[in-house]
């Protein structure tokens, strides 16, 4: 391959992104070439046209996911991917992994001007997976071809009874393992198997699928008394005859470089989300010292939105969301100029129409950033209203996205309990008085119901 033009397909709908990765491999000319398109569509098509040395694809494209791309497995050699997103996901990046794909990169500058070496070590990962597969089925020709390629094979190459006691093993275990092929021979594949992994090893002994060759990974006892990650492919080897299992073939590899790595991975994207998460928090700080008045006020209605959504059922994943479009909420007022927002009396109807703008400004600052669009709903419809009374759309009724409905309740009741320079704070039971005769005007009557009972619970 390394003498050979490396053809990679580009597939990314965002130019900027699509530029960035270009620049990246500007000093691999003439032996990568790139070919960008912009969708799964034209994709496919110049698929056909030149089978790629490997695929680069963001995750989410105009006419679907790239994950419809992914091998899944069926065929071991097809072309390798490696998957791009603009967020953290753990569990997009375990489904892609196990779905075939060779690396699941979260975009960042960094990440994408590292893309010639991801690629690099994706093709190398696939050459060396794309060998062992054809070796496994030379291996099934006769058994002199076995022998010769796995007495020569780096990869621990062993015959398995249908118990799993081991018939051969290569000279690589000595290598991989630490035990010499007499140590091994003749005892039991799953003494040397970690027991949290044993029970999915032992299914693959369970499988009726004869003709599929099944892939696990697990940890293994080195001779030194620690445990290493291997990777085993493996498949039966049926009588011609009577069709029944002779035995069980296996190629394994040490993959504990890479299982460092998945977990250094899987910790970046903790320390990534947790970035997200700080700078969410600067904005909110930022604006509660730019409008002293509701100092306060943003942590509170999201503490009470995610006690009232909980009871609801929401999952801990929208939660997250609710919680992030909570803390934003008031974020385009931002965009409102001092002289209205600071302005210690009540607006007029010319400042009032400029401070309804705010829903409006909050979602055209937070839509680009992809992370925060599942968060869009409280910051762009909070102040939608049940009859349609609201805005900026005068959306009404199921219109209104549940999580903005059940936060306009919110967000009332802690503006109306809450002193202004321009009024005091109302009694809370006034408060209620007043959510309730509003209940299906300005309100939903089912969730009113549910934030009372709340509220009630905390006295």
């Amino acid at each position: 391959m390394q003498e050979d033009v490396i053809n990679i397909l580009l597939i990314e709908d965002e130019d900027p992104h699509a530029e960035l990765i270009q620049r990246a491999f500007e000093d691999q000319e003439p032996r990568v070439h790139i070919h960008r398109v912009r969708s799964l569509t034209e994709a496919r098509a110049q698929m056909l046209a030149q089978e790629p040395s490997l695929i680069i694809a963001d995750w989410r494209l105009p006419d679907g996911e790239s994950m419809e791309l992914l091998p899944d497995h069926h065929d071991p050699l097809a072309t390798p991917i490696i998957l791009m997103t603009s967020y953290g996901n753990e569990r997009i990046a375990v489904e892609a992994l196990k779905s075939g794909a060779l690396d699941y990169v979260v975009k960042s500058p960094e990440s994408m001007l590292d893309m010639p070496h991801l690629a690099e070590r994706a093709v190398e990962q696939w050459e060396a997976r794309a060998e062992r597969v054809r070796m496994q089925r030379a291996l099934l020709d006769s058994e002199a071809q076995f022998r010769l390629l796995a007495e020569n094979a780096s990869d621990m190459i062993a015959r398995l009874s249908t118990s799993g006691q081991m018939l051969y093993i290569s000279p690589a275990c000595q290598t991989i393992l630490g035990y010499t092929p007499e140590e091994l021979v003749g005892t039991s594949s799953f003494d040397i198997i970690h027991e949290e992994d044993r029970q999915n090893v032992r299914e693959l002994f369970k499988g009726n699928h004869f003709d599929e060759t099944y892939t696990i990974s697990y940890r293994a006892l080195h001779k030194n008394g620690s445990y290493i990650w291997l990777e085993t492919s493996a498949r039966a080897i049926l009588d011609r005859i009577s069709g029944s299992i002779i035995e069980i073939q296996s190629a394994s590899r040490d993959i504990t470089e890479r299982k460092k790595g998945e977990k250094a991975l899987q910790s970046a994207h903790i320390h990534l989300q947790e970035a997200y998460e700080r700078t969410i928090e600067g904005w909110v700080r930022a604006l509660d010292l730019r409008d002293r008045e509701t100092e306060g006020h943003t942590q509170r209605v999201t503490e009470l939105t995610l006690k009232v959504a909980r009871t609801l059922g929401f999952s801990e994943e929208e939660l997250a969301h609710i919680r992030r479009g909570a803390l934003l909420h008031d974020m385009g007022k931002m965009a409102i100029p001092d002289e209205i927002l600071q302005k210690p009396g009540p607006l007029n109807e010319t400042e009032w129409e400029k401070m309804r703008r705010h829903p409006m400004y909050a979602y055209e600052m937070l839509s680009p950033i992809e992370y925060l669009r599942p968060a869009l709903d409280i910051p762009f419809c909070h102040h939608e209203r049940w009859n349609g009374s609201g805005y900026p759309r005068g959306l009404k009724e199921t219109e209104i996205p549940l999580v903005a409905r059940l936060f306009a309740i919110v967000d009332v009741w802690d503006a109306l309990c809450s002193d202004r320079p321009y009024r005091k704070k109302l009694p809370k039971k006034e408060v209620i008085s007043y959510l309730r005769e509003k209940s299906g005007n300005l309100f939903e009557p089912k969730l009113i119901d549910v934030f009372l009972s709340v509220i009630e619970n905390e006295k």
